[in-house]
C-alpha cells in the first residue's frame, strides 16, 4: 500500500479513527514517511447523511484538499509502548479482582466464611487455605492452624469460619 501511495505521488495521509482497525494501517505509513492525519470521525457528517466508505473517503479527500481538517494527537511511540502496558496490567489486575470475586463466591456456597476473619482471601494465608481446600483437607482446626503469624483472629475463630458444606 506504501509503495503504491508513493508511486503515485501521495504525500499525506487522512485516516479516520474508527476502532483500532486504523493503527497498524498508520504505522506502516508514518514508517514510511508519508505527513499522518488522524481525525476524529465524529466531524466528518455528511450533509446528506449518506454513509459508506466510498463516500466516507471522498469527503475526507475533500475536506483534507481544502485544509478543513484537524488534526489529532498521536502520541510518540514511546508513549503509545508504555500505554499498552498500563492498559495490559489495568486489565490484568480486573482479572485478578474478578478470579477473587469467584473464589469468594464458591466458599460462600460452602457456607465457609473465610473472608469474614482474613481481610483479604487472595493473601498468604487464605490462599494456603484454599490450597489446601483444594488438595482435600477438610478438618477446620487443621485449616485454621495454616494461617500465618499476622492473622488477628484467633484459631478456634478461623476453624469456625471454615465449618462448611463440604462436596468432593
Amino acid at each position: 500500500m506504501a509503495e503504491w501511495l508513493k508511486k503515485h505521488g501521495v504525500i499525506q495521509v487522512a485516516l479516520e479513527s474508527t476502532g483500532v482497525y486504523w493503527i497498524p494501517v498508520y504505522e506502516v505509513l508514518d514508517a514510511q514517511g508519508f505527513d499522518m492525519w488522524l481525525v476524529n470521525p465524529a466531524g466528518l457528517v455528511r450533509p446528506d447523511g449518506r454513509k459508506s466508505d466510498v463516500l466516507d473517503c471522498q469527503r475526507l479527500q475533500q475536506l483534507m484538499s481544502l485544509g478543513l481538517l484537524s488534526k489529532s494527537h498521536r502520541p510518540t511511540d514511546a508513549i503509545c509502548e508504555l500505554h499498552s502496558y498500563v492498559c495490559s496490567r489495568q486489565r490484568l489486575i480486573w482479572d485478578q479482582a474478578l478470579c477473587v470475586q469467584h473464589m469468594q463466591k464458591a466458599l460462600q456456597q460452602m457456607n465457609v466464611k473465610l473472608d469474614s476473619v482474613l481481610s483479604d482471601i487472595s493473601g498468604k494465608s487464605g490462599m494456603t487455605i484454599i490450597e489446601a481446600v483444594v488438595a482435600g483437607e477438610r478438618d477446620a482446626r487443621v485449616l485454621a492452624k495454616l494461617c500465618g503469624r499476622r492473622v488477628k483472629r484467633s484459631e478456634s475463630e478461623i476453624a469456625a469460619t471454615l465449618l462448611g458444606n463440604w462436596r468432593e
